[in-house]
């Protein structure tokens, strides 16, 4: 009994009780009174101490709650913002930049890695293109968003991956967070019998739309089947089970076939790297089919021409109507934006209409002929379901190239750290990232999502991953390769 006469230090810790009740109180009495700003106070001032007292794990708790994060947008202002995510990523931003301009200190090691160069470049290009902008202010919060995207989420969560449970729990904090916006999804698509008409809202506030969620269960899947194929105590086998089955009913409900056609290229490459089968003959083979394609395309138009199968509920027909270009309201209004981005490219090659501009500026483009029931003549329903094409419009050629550049040096990154590092949870969760990666950018054909948080932290997260593998791999290489060679003198 005589531990209970002991009181632990937080118990007499009374500056945390009073900080703690006058926290409590000032936010209490700012939303009765309806002064949410005030009430938001206290939790900018946790944030700003958390970031101080350890960053690292303030960037976990970001890609925890970015799953659940709330999208909010003021038309006033035309601002959308992803709460608490944003804001708490753009205050990582300036923090850093003030201990930047405190200590003068750079980690020269990761910004001379070739994605990190890369990265770098298509950043510096995108802030060039303000100044050419049909839209100079939307750009500028288009370039802005992005930096607060990539410095914590890449430069910064590089330190993270330090730690080895870091690097293990990445994508599981995310997958639990995801879990539970499915549940919240499948019961209210429930409430609906599963219809496919409801699927594209029914997963809001979490996820904007059905596309966006669909993306983000493609990324994680990978990762879900290497925790249920992992070795692993009964109990924690169960729960990956569990976690591997909702996502795959999620993602089934979400009716995104643009996410089901990225688990399969996910799979795909998945074959490449289990039987360990040259990159080479790969892109080489690639290249061949590709350009026999591109060959026969007329035949294959008429063939897609002739497919009257719409999405639907029936999930074969669903599957069927991927290559319907002659009825199917979805696929015709995508062609429809790629066609007016294609013309915008046209019409300024070089530098482009400016970043974040496209969903203002492609309502002229569009030709009667190709408008479908969804089209607008506003334009005012997003953007141009393309990373590549709608980069080509707004950023230009250079945008497009450096993207290409960016890809490259990207996955030549991942698949040398894959073949690289021995079997273990490292090479697993390196798969996982190489993956995911694979399944965002084949999604990124046919939508685009990095102006969002919850593909940022994926894709963002993902690459820094794999540079940190890398540059770990290499040091340890060299270390050992200078062991051994004074162990010979």
């Amino acid at each position: 009994m005589e531990r209970f006469k002991t009181k632990s230090p937080i118990l007499r810790n009374y500056p945390i009780w009073i900080t703690g009740a006058l926290f409590v109180l000032f936010v209490g009495f700012s939303v009765a009174l309806e002064f949410y700003v005030f009430a938001a106070i206290p939790f900018a001032l946790l944030f700003v101490a958390w970031s101080f007292y350890h960053l690292n794990s303030l960037l976990l708790f970001v890609v925890a709650i970015t799953p659940l994060s709330i999208s909010l947008k003021d038309s006033t202002f035309n601002l959308g913002v992803s709460l608490p995510t944003e804001p708490i990523l753009a205050g990582i931003t300036f923090f850093l930049l003030l201990r930047f301009l405190q200590n003068g200190k750079l980690p020269w090691s990761l910004l001379k890695h070739p994605v990190s160069v890369a990265l770098l470049m298509q950043l510096s290009w995108m802030g060039f293109s303000i100044l050419t902008s049909e839209m100079p202010m939307v750009s500028f919060k288009s370039w802005i968003s992005n930096i607060w995207f990539v410095v914590p989420l890449f430069f910064a969560m590089f330190n993270v991956f330090e730690s080895k449970t870091a690097r293990s729990r990445f994508f599981l904090l995310y997958a639990i967070s995801l879990a539970i916006s499915c549940l919240y999804t499948l019961y209210v698509h429930s409430q609906y019998g599963f219809s496919k008409q409801t699927s594209t809202w029914v997963m809001f506030p979490f996820y904007k739309e059905h596309t966006a969620y669909g993306m983000a269960l493609a990324f994680i899947f990978p990762f879900a089947i290497y925790q249920v194929l992992k070795n692993q105590k009964l109990i924690s086998y169960v729960l990956s089970a569990g976690l591997i089955m909702l996502l795959t009913i999620a993602t089934v409900f979400s009716y995104s076939r643009a996410s089901w056609l990225s688990i399969v290229a996910a799979l795909g490459v998945y074959l490449l790297i289990r039987f360990k089968v040259n990159l080479k003959y790969f892109f080489f083979g690639s290249f061949i089919v590709l350009s026999s394609l591109y060959v026969s395309q007329e035949h294959w138009m008429r063939v897609f021409t002739k497919n009257d199968t719409v999405s639907s509920d029936n999930f074969s027909e669903h599957i069927k109507s991927i290559s319907n270009i002659s009825t199917d309201a979805s696929n015709l209004e995508r062609i429809n934006r790629w066609m007016s981005a294609i013309r915008m490219f046209k019409e300024r090659p070089l530098t482009g209409w400016g970043p974040g501009t496209y969903q203002f500026q492609y309502a002229p483009f569009q030709h009667s002929s190709e408008m479908t029931v969804i089209s607008t003549n506003s334009g005012n329903r997003g953007n141009a379901h393309s990373e590549y094409i709608g980069l080509m419009a707004e950023q230009g050629l250079p945008g497009l190239m450096l993207m290409l550049v960016f890809l490259i040096t990207l996955f030549s990154t991942g698949f040398r750290v894959v073949n690289a590092l021995k079997v273990g949870s490292d090479r697993s969760i390196a798969i996982c990232a190489l993956l995911g990666l694979v399944s965002y950018f084949c999604h990124g054909v046919l939508n685009n999502f990095l102006d969002m948080d919850k593909a940022a932290v994926l894709v963002w997260g993902s690459a820094s991953l794999l540079v940190f593998l890398d540059l770990k791999f290499k040091k340890e290489f060299h270390s050992l390769k200078k062991t051994k060679k004074s162990v010979l003198e």
